[in-house]
Formats: structure tokens, sequence, C-alpha cells
């Protein structure tokens, strides 16, 4: 059943992820963690990888220009209106057939060129997604966790290369909490798992709404390799960073990226709300799947699937329009510092083929552009949030269902990024 558990998880986090079956296993390039406990120190060098989805290499352009005579035409580029048709032309056929659920946005320049919702919140009675819904974010709280934790890095109250004995003085596996490191808490090579695959989780995923409801789950299992030796996806690690914030911060997780992040970033509807608080206008998720990872070929609520409160790993809410208010003042460096910005979001590991991770985002390459953001995936939950920095694009896609948002990216992609090549 463990197994059985772990593969279902895998499989649907890594096909939102679009990084192929390369989450476990992943031999790390560097292993040094940053220097000291400044964030202005300069990220670990890796060179940069080509797309993780399907994607040429970006061009190198090292011959001569093409010579085009007088007579010679060209098809014209599809303009950005054009493209933005296109886009709202396949969701609409996409939703008509009940193919797409959830909240899309598109942003150029932090301002927003489309968002539109489709399908249904609610499917008992009948209840419609609006663009302000909050959908369930998945892993993207990750992002929240990793900006978090180099806030505390700037304050001098973390090191990154410190381990996590620094910090959780009584950690229950004390040889492994003096080797296991921040730095490595972050890039997921730490060693731990992923608490999903505790036996006693569906007996007590009711009653978690703490961050230490979640560190019971795991908090006596061993890692699963050598801290440092491997990459292993691993929601446990960003429950023990949050435990981190915590520790050093004075104020339990919530509060703490609340007042630090939400707050500073105009997020006004996020949050990891407890399902049984009655929180208006949230987006129920509905999956075909079953918790052993059958498709049961019905459509059902997820919610016995859910913890009643999501962490500092995932599982809390949002809306399109938050998440873009946070892109948005993190490229701005309201956040962080420029420096910590660029050590957040800077690769540091291979893990797939043109796919590095960096501090609670994964930096690719997509059709020669660079792509920075997160994915998040459960039964009934799929989120992608990706920046395109040198287009000066967003792109956020918020699904209650199993993984339409995967088609939904693969088509933006399409149009937007590759479409031109």
């Amino acid at each position: 059943m463990k197994t059985t558990r772990i593969n279902i998880f895998l499989f649907v986090l890594i096909l939102i992820l679009v990084i192929g079956s390369a989450c476990q296993g992943v031999k790390p390039e560097s292993q040094t963690p940053p220097p000291g406990s400044s964030a202005s120190q300069q990220p670990t060098e890796i060179s940069v990888l080509d797309s993780g989805t399907a994607t040429s290499s970006p061009p190198t352009h090292t011959s001569q220009p093409t010579q085009v005579s007088l007579t010679e035409t060209k098809t014209p580029t599809p303009s950005l209106d054009t493209k933005i048709a296109s886009i709202r032309s396949f969701l609409e056929g996409q939703s008509a057939v009940g193919l797409v659920s959830g909240s899309v946005l598109i942003a150029q320049g932090g301002v927003p060129i489309f968002q539109e919702a489709y399908g249904f919140a609610n499917l008992n009675p009948e209840v419609p997604n609006r663009v302000d819904t909050k959908f369930n974010l998945g892993s993207l709280d990750k992002m929240f966790t990793a900006v978090a934790i180099l806030q505390l890095v700037e304050e001098g109250k973390i090191t990154l290369s410190d381990p996590i004995s620094t910090y959780l003085l009584n950690y229950p596996l004390p040889e492994f909490a003096k080797q296991a490191t921040t730095h490595q808490l972050l890039m997921h090579t730490s060693g731990l798992g992923n608490y999903f695959n505790s036996p006693s989780y569906l007996e007590k995923n009711a009653q978690i709404r703490s961050l230490q409801d979640y560190f019971v789950l795991f908090a006596n299992e061993p890692p699963l390799f050598e801290p440092g030796s491997e990459y292993g996806y691993s929601n446990s690690g960003f429950i023990v960073l949050g435990l981190i914030i915590e520790a050093v911060s004075g104020q339990n997780y919530y509060a703490y990226v609340q007042d630090h992040i939400f707050t500073p970033s105009n997020m006004e509807n996020t949050a990891c709300f407890e399902l049984d608080a009655g929180i208006p206008n949230l987006a129920l998720g509905y999956t075909t799947f079953d918790w052993d990872g059958n498709d049961t070929n019905q459509v059902s609520a997820n919610n016995s699937m859910l913890p009643m409160r999501g962490g500092s790993a995932g599982g809390g809410y949002s809306t399109a329009p938050d998440l873009l208010s946070f892109g948005n003042a993190l490229l701005a460096d309201q956040l962080l510092s420029p420096d910590s910005t660029t050590l957040l979001l800077k690769g540091k590991i291979q893990i797939a083929d043109g796919v590095q991770y960096a501090y609670g985002f994964y930096d690719q390459h997509i059709g020669g552009q660079r792509r920075i953001g997160h994915g998040g995936g459960f039964p009934g939950i799929c989120s992608i949030f990706s920046i395109y920095p040198d287009l000066d694009l967003t792109v956020i896609i918020l699904s209650n269902q199993d993984h339409t948002c995967v088609e939904v990216n693969d088509f933006i992609i399409e149009t937007l990024i590759i479409g031109d090549e």
C-alpha cells in the first residue's frame, strides 16, 4: 500500500511539473552550500540547460545572417492579440466538453492581458468558478516557504550551510539533524521523503492543523539516502523548513507568511485555510482517482484525502490575481534584496534534461526562453505558476481537476512561447 501511494502521488506531481520520471535518484551536480549566512552570496553556478517539455535547444546564432532578396516574402508573425484569441478559443472549447475547470491568467509587464474562469467550484449545487475563486495550490506554497527562509537569512537568523540541529534542538533523529542542512532541504537533497506515504496519514489527515501535526507523520522515519548525495522531491523536507521558520522567527508559519509575504504583496485571498472554517468562494477539488492510484472513472470530491489545513509544503489556497501580485512583488525585489532574489531563483541542481531546481522554484528553458516557477499536483488539484522574465510574461493556471492544467499549459507554451520559432 505504501509503495502504491508513493507511485500515485509522484505520478500526479511529476505530470504537473512536466519533468518526466527524473524526480528521484538524480545525482546532484553540486552540493556545496552557499558560503556564510548572507543572502548576498553568489548562487552555485550550474550551466543552464534547455527545455524540460519537448523543446529544442536555444539557437546559438554563431553563423552569419541569412541574406534575403528584395522580392522574398515572409509569413507575418501572429500578433499578441491573435495569440490570446487562439488561447481563448481553445479554453472555451475545452470547457464546453468539461476538460477545463479553473482560472487562467496571463500577464505582460505585470498587468493581466487575459484572465478568465471556467467550470465549477462546486458541482452539487453547481457554483461557477470565478476569477477570484480560491483554489488549492498544491506545492506552490513551497515558493512562499523558500522566500521566507531567505528573508530570515537576510536578517542573520538562518545560515544556509547550518544543519537542522542548529534550529531544531530536539529533532528525533539527532545524527540526521546534524548532517542535513537548510540548503539541502531547499533543494530536495536532504534525504527526507513524503509524509503522504505515512501509514497513518489517512487516519490523521482530518486532524492536521499545524506543522507539528505533519511532523509526527515522519519525524522518526530515517532518511531515504545520505543527505546531499541525491535529489528526491520531498514534502517532508519543506515541513521541516516551516518548523525552522517558526523556531527562529517566534511566529507560527501561517502568521509569518501572512505578515512578511502575503500582506506586503497585497495578496488578500491567500492563506492555508482550515477546510471546516466555512471560507467563502473556495473551490472543491474533483478527481477520478482513489487513494491507491486507481482511476475509477467516476468524479468525486477530494476532501477526504486532504489535510484539514495546508502547510509549508503545500495545500494553501490562493487566486490567480493574488499569485500575479506575488510574482510582481518578487521580481520588483519587494520581498527580498536583488541578490537574494537571484539566489532564490537560480537553478542549482540538474534534475532532468533541461530542468534545474533552485530554492522552491524550478529554473528551466523552454523554446529558448527561461521559465521560473513551480507546479502543484494532487488528486483534484492542478496548478502551474510560470514567469518568463525575458518576455515579461506571467502565466498562472489553477484547476480543481486532476491534471487538465497540463494540457492548458502546453497549449499556452506552444502559442505564446515557441509558436514563432
